[in-house]
């Protein structure tokens, strides 16, 4: 058996699995407590893991991290929601408390893994994986392992440059598509929008602060999703987000020719109109046109657990 970690900004979760289906026989949730820092997180993996260690013969362990890492040296290089993983060596703190081999990865790779051995990626040889939610992130399976393992990153397309005038390290593909994209996006849409002389985006921006009781922090991205059958400033909000994204998905088909494009995280979960349909569209104006109609672009076929499934399968291979 092999055990399989999920280490979020505020869940934390441990499956235990034979890593060859979407079947776990144990399963170990934590919420997190972020003012404990990295640290509170290690303890309660030390925590559950002893104890499914306890009860299952565990040969290795798998990781997909909510954040940039360094595969091949197994090191955390940093979170952008809990403090204390900067450069921290998982794979050797593991072996250490644990007693088990371990592999690292993000968790959009785990997710892409999962997606391409035992989800909507199962019966197709080359799986681009993508996930839009708070940020942006992808995956390449080929044969049903994850392409570059040995590299510092592979496949980010959330931070393609979208365009050759996007010349700050900021302009990124996630910096518009993403989540906060959307909000800030829009935030600022409906602060320009006050000012202006034009009625109707007056109009637009007030209706949607009063959805957010006069508080643009309070501005979601799921509002915005929601509002964007009928105001001006959402619908342009996540337009722009779908068509920069899909522009970023034609590149990578461009360059890789996968068989299927696989896009989770919570953006898409508006659904078929507002966000998949949008999304082929764009896609299809911008790829080499030889290749339209070689792909599919379609939704995650797995739910919650997906980057537990995918990280017990890494573990497998290890």
């Amino acid at each position: 058996m092999y055990l399989g970690i999920e280490i979020g900004g505020t869940k934390l979760q441990l499956g235990v699995g034979a890593g060859n289906s979407d079947q776990l026989i144990d399963l170990e949730r934590r919420d997190i407590d972020s003012s404990k820092g990295a640290e509170g997180i290690r303890e309660q993996i030390l925590e559950a893991g002893t104890l499914l260690k306890s009860k299952h013969d565990i040969k290795a362990v798998g990781y997909g991290f909510g954040g940039p890492v360094n595969a091949a040296t197994g090191r955390v290089l940093t979170s952008h929601q809990v403090i204390g993983w900067d450069d921290f060596p998982i794979v050797d703190w593991t072996q250490e408390k644990l007693g088990l081999p371990a592999v690292l990865r993000n968790d959009c790779d785990a997710a892409a893994l999962a997606e391409s051995r035992f989800g909507a990626g199962r019966s197709y040889r080359t799986v681009f994986y993508v996930t839009v939610g708070t940020g942006v992130g992808g995956g390449l399976v080929i044969d049903g392992r994850l392409f570059g393992s040995r590299r510092p990153s592979i496949a980010e397309i959330g931070h393609l440059r979208p365009g050759i005038n996007a010349v700050s390290k900021e302009e990124t593909i996630e910096s518009f598509s993403s989540g906060r994209g959307i909000e800030n996006h829009a935030r600022k849409a409906v602060e320009k929008a006050l000012r202006s002389d034009d009625a109707s985006l007056k109009k637009a921006s007030q209706e949607l602060l009063e959805i957010c009781n006069q508080d643009l922090n309070l501005l979601s991205s799921k509002i915005i999703c929601e509002e964007s059958s009928k105001n001006p400033i959402a619908k342009e909000s996540l337009d722009q987000a779908i068509r920069i994204l899909g522009w970023g998905i034609s590149q990578m088909i461009t360059i890789l020719s996968p068989n299927i494009i696989i896009v989770g995280g919570g953006v898409s979960l508006i659904g078929e109109k507002k966000f998949f349909q949008p999304l082929r569209n764009v896609v299809e104006q911008y790829v080499f046109p030889p290749l339209v109609g070689s792909f599919e672009i379609v939704e995650p076929a797995l739910g919650e657990l997906v980057v537990v499934y995918g990280a017990v399968a890494l573990a497998s291979q290890k």
